[in-house]
């Protein structure tokens, strides 16, 4: 009757448990994973502190004694992740030993939840300092360039008010015709005879076919007899030295197209090593963190002694 009575009670509370199961209470403690997130971040700030104490004696300028930029950058790198590691330890330590649990998986949890949280609030402070250094950049850029802008704008409209008492409409409707008359004329002549053609009407079609060449990568035959024939037409120069100045323009035109090639693949190689390797790095920092704070928090688990009374 007890058993059934118990059993019904239960089942009308809406959960349906054996008899006897014992209630399984929450086994983390927030507190204790914040609490040593933040002696984590506080220890940390505090060695990289001392580290760069350290580091500003080393540099000696009268002396010149100051170690090269390599070594120094070595140095620091291995002083902040020694600190980093000490201090996510020392996390791991407080939080399991705040939230009060003596079983070493619970306490391990603690200091992996610790280390997580570092990271993650490092992960947005960092964020943040490169955004705001982005936006100061961007804005000091637009400052620079707004008063570049403004200065311009002067410059233009006192220039334009001395153009405007020197010379009346009359004179600048005409100069303005006669610049759209040659443009006209050079491209109207594209074509003919180069021997007929004036010295705007060559330099066009020549700059419209060494466009085409450089677009589509080769021309035609009968494009490359044309443009020896613009080129010794208007240089005054033979077919022959034409066509080897043509040539030898097309030669340096692709060594140059393969040096830019070249370099934007070393570029890209560089940038692809580069990006590998930073990515390993923060592999090796994020595990090695983990694995101090692993340390730390079984380290300061509590034991529980079982002291066995006499009957």
């Amino acid at each position: 009757m007890q058993a059934s009575s118990s059993l019904g009670q239960t089942a009308a509370a809406g959960v349906v448990t054996a008899d006897g199961a014992p209630s399984l209470p929450f086994r983390i403690s927030w507190g204790a994973v914040f609490a040593g997130a933040v002696v984590a971040v506080a220890v940390g700030l505090m060695l990289n502190a001392l580290g760069a104490g350290i580091g500003a004696t080393t540099v000696d300028v009268t002396g010149r004694t100051t170690p090269s930029a390599s070594s120094f950058g070595i140095g620091a790198a291995i002083w902040i992740l020694i600190a980093n590691l000490i201090g996510l330890a020392a996390g791991g330590y407080v939080a399991a030993r705040l939230s009060g649990t003596s079983d070493n998986t619970d306490g391990t949890l603690h200091g992996l939840a610790v280390w997580a949280t570092t990271f993650l609030v490092s992960a947005v402070l960092l964020g943040n300092l490169v955004a705001g250094i982005a936006s100061t950049a961007t804005t000091g850029a637009s400052n620079v360039l707004g008063g570049v802008a403004q200065g311009a704008g002067s410059v233009v409209s006192t220039a334009g008010q001395q153009v405007a008492n020197r010379a009346d409409a009359g004179a600048l409707q005409s100069t303005t015709q006669s610049v759209v008359n040659r443009v006209q004329g050079a491209l109207s002549g594209t074509g003919g005879d180069p021997a007929a053609m004036n010295s705007d009407q060559r330099k066009a079609e020549i700059g419209s076919l060494v466009t085409r060449r450089v677009t589509d990568g080769n021309l035609s035959q009968q494009d490359r007899d044309r443009l020896n024939s613009l080129v010794a037409a208007e240089y005054g120069i033979s077919p022959q030295e034409a066509q080897q100045r043509v040539q030898q323009a097309e030669q340096q035109a692709t060594q140059a197209a393969q040096r830019t090639e070249d370099t934007a693949r070393r570029a890209a190689d560089a940038t692809a090593s580069g990006t590998s390797m930073t990515a390993f790095a923060v592999f090796a920092t994020m595990l090695l963190g983990a694995v101090a704070s692993v340390l730390g928090a079984r380290r300061g688990t509590r034991h529980v002694m079982l002291v066995r009374t006499a009957a």
